[in-house]
């Protein structure tokens, strides 16, 4: 099986730290290169200790299922013949907190808007190939969040 690696970096700068007045930006550096700045969510840890413009883990992890899922939309329409000149998602994730008290993302939307060149697949058809999609997602098996397909379209 395939190895996936990242580096995340932290460094205190300085800062007391005991006193919990550090900041939480740090970096992603990817295997193939990419660096992505990184921080806390400010839901989380407020300003100016969590940086906003940083990708937070929960919107990464969103990002992910989407990612995933698209991924896997592609390659299933395009065996099934159909040419998608694009796709966006506007996904959403929601935190709830637990009967123990710990919070998690409980919930992820994917809202897919697909555009087809040619005979594009009736609302059946295209229900099908998301669910298709959304059970081949590697992260959508890996999780206990609950992943759904809104309305594509």
């Amino acid at each position: 099986m395939s190895k996936h690696s990242v580096s995340v970096e932290w460094s205190r700068q300085g800062a007391t730290f005991t006193d919990r007045r550090y900041s939480r930006a740090h970096r992603w550096t990817f295997d193939g290169g990419a660096v992505v700045h990184a921080s806390s969510s400010p839901d989380v840890v407020r300003v100016p200790f969590s940086d906003p413009a940083g990708v937070d883990p929960e919107e990464a992890y969103v990002a992910a299922l989407s990612s995933c899922h698209m991924l896997w939309f592609l390659d299933i329409a395009a065996q099934a013949g159909h040419v998608v000149d694009s796709y966006v998602d506007h996904a959403e994730g929601r935190m709830a907190r637990r009967p123990d008290g710990r919070d998690w993302v409980a919930e992820v939307d994917l809202r897919p808007q697909v555009s087809f060149v040619g005979p594009a697949p009736d609302a059946q058809a295209l229900a099908a190939l998301h669910h298709r999609a959304h059970e081949s997602c590697f992260i959508a098996n890996s999780v206990k969040t609950e992943v759904r397909v809104v309305n594509p379209m």
